[in-house]
């Protein structure tokens, strides 16, 4: 059934993305490879609209993938179960350890086995992040999904550079543009996207 799978795709996904909402980006794209419910340009879209919007990022594409799907599979009311069961999925194992870690807080404090784990999570959150982070990149800049595809399939679109390095100057080296609150330049980039038809080849 679509909606034991969802659960069970965004309950792996929670368990393993250590890091916070850039470190789902991982999972997410191995996520859309294995079941097909999206690509990689509806990635890169969940991803901007889940980062300019309220919420972790982690629970709105949650929340997006799991309507999307039940959707498909049924409608409206459909779409919202999907969504809360996607969402549900995601959240429950930050509850169940959060729980554990309640009961056994100072046990769990003074254990040097917790602390060496906890150390030896950040390298890896660093580095989910930080691959979540140059596929974004390719994705945006050269259409591309992953590093093997830009040296065969590279589309370059000075349109986003170009965006990117306005937003980067205004937000950085401009004063009175530096004290804008951020939703300006996200209602900017999406205005700018709309108008020049930005899109991202898959």
């Amino acid at each position: 059934m679509i909606y034991l799978r969802l659960f069970w795709e965004f309950f792996k996904t929670g368990l393993f993305s250590v890091g916070g909402g850039m470190a789902t980006i991982p999972f997410l794209q191995s996520m859309a490879e294995t079941t097909g419910w999206f690509n990689a340009n509806q990635l890169a879209d969940m991803i901007a609209v889940a980062e300019s919007t309220p919420g972790p990022l982690g629970v709105n594409t949650a929340t997006y993938v799991g309507y999307t799907v039940g959707t498909i599979d049924g409608g409206i009311l459909m779409g919202i179960l999907g969504a809360i069961v996607a969402t549900f999925g995601l959240v429950l194992p930050s509850i169940i350890v959060i729980c554990i870690i309640a009961t056994f807080l100072q046990k769990f404090r003074d254990n040097k086995y917790v602390k060496s784990a906890f150390y030896g999570l950040r390298p890896a959150s660093v580095g989910l992040i930080a691959a979540a982070g140059v596929s974004i990149v390719l994705l945006s800049f050269f259409g591309v999904s992953d590093i093997y595809k830009l040296l065969t399939d590279m589309h370059f679109d000075w349109r986003h550079i170009a965006l990117a390095a306005v937003l980067l100057v205004a937000t950085r080296y401009v004063p009175k543009l530096k004290k804008l609150h951020p939703l300006y330049f996200i209602v900017f980039a999406a205005v700018v996207g709309v108008v020049f038809g930005f899109s991202v080849p898959v």
